[in-house]
């Protein structure tokens, strides 16, 4: 397995995702990957457990991808065996009637990890400086603000106690065509195909420019992102569940202090 060095982006950097392959594998056999994956995902489970209890830190993980990029796969992968009173996903859709009459955080907000908590955002506030600017639903000079607010607003929540980390999985366009091929062969997902990602698909470099800004001017020390390879998805679930692990020991998590003597008590 690669360094996860490899992988993050470093802040103030530029970004080519040109120069992020795909298909990576990291030169790992799939056996060990997934044996290795499988003791990540051990850890992070007793690690949640402490940060519920102890209740002074909170975990955001930001997932953003191009259509058939796997966010969802990843949930199911990686956050199965959480336990689902400290864990949560947050869905972001296109914002309705009402959350279109606040500032484009608002939503946001609301839906951040309280102290003690895992939160999963599927889809994220990035949005609004990918599609928003892509699709050009409100002026460039709106749109480029918005990456000071959004950094502004994870320091905030760094300061907090949130803890953010942000995966973009990284995906071909060869490999998305693939995926909404399957997608229309199997009678079972014709559910999952959306036309308007057709349309979408034609915008696939403009999409590209745009995520390639959001990681340089959205990757700090605090929030960082990475690029995840993630055609080969036993890979790109060890790389997420290791960012996590690291993530959650870098919180120095400890059960709270009893304070009762265990001795003194008698269950008849």
């Amino acid at each position: 397995m690669k360094d996860l060095k490899h992988y993050r982006i470093n802040a103030g950097s530029s970004v080519s995702l040109k120069d992020f392959a795909t298909a990576d594998d990291g030169g790992m056999d799939e056996s060990d990957a997934r044996a290795q994956f499988e003791q990540l995902k051990k850890r992070m489970e007793d690690l949640q457990e402490v940060l519920y209890a102890q209740c002074q830190h909170a975990l955001l993980v930001v997932l953003q991808a191009m259509d058939t990029g796997g966010k969802d796969s990843t949930i199911r992968s990686v956050f199965t065996g959480f336990n689902p009173a400290g864990c949560r996903v947050a869905n972001f859709k296109a914002p309705n009637e009402s959350e279109r009459l606040h500032d484009f955080l608002w939503r946001v907000h609301q839906r951040a990890p309280r102290l003690g908590q895992i939160v999963v955002f599927n889809r994220s506030h990035y949005e609004d400086v990918l599609i928003a600017r892509v699709r050009e639903l409100v002026p460039k000079a709106r749109w480029k603000r918005r990456y000071k607010h959004i950094n502004d607003f994870e320091e905030m929540l760094s300061d907090e106690g949130v803890h953010i980390v942000k995966f973009f999985l990284h995906i071909s366009k060869d490999y998305q065509k693939r995926r909404l091929q399957k997608r229309l062969d199997n009678p079972s997902k014709h559910w999952k195909f959306d036309p308007g990602d057709l349309e979408e698909r034609k915008r696939w470099d403009d999409y590209q420019s745009a995520y390639e800004k959001a990681l340089a001017r959205c990757s700090t020390e605090r929030a960082p992102w990475y690029v995840i390879p993630a055609e080969i998805r036993w890979y790109r679930d060890l790389l997420i569940a290791r960012a996590l692990v690291e993530t959650l020991e870098s919180m120095d998590l400890r059960f709270p202090q009893s304070t009762i003597d265990p001795q003194s008590f008698v269950i008849d």
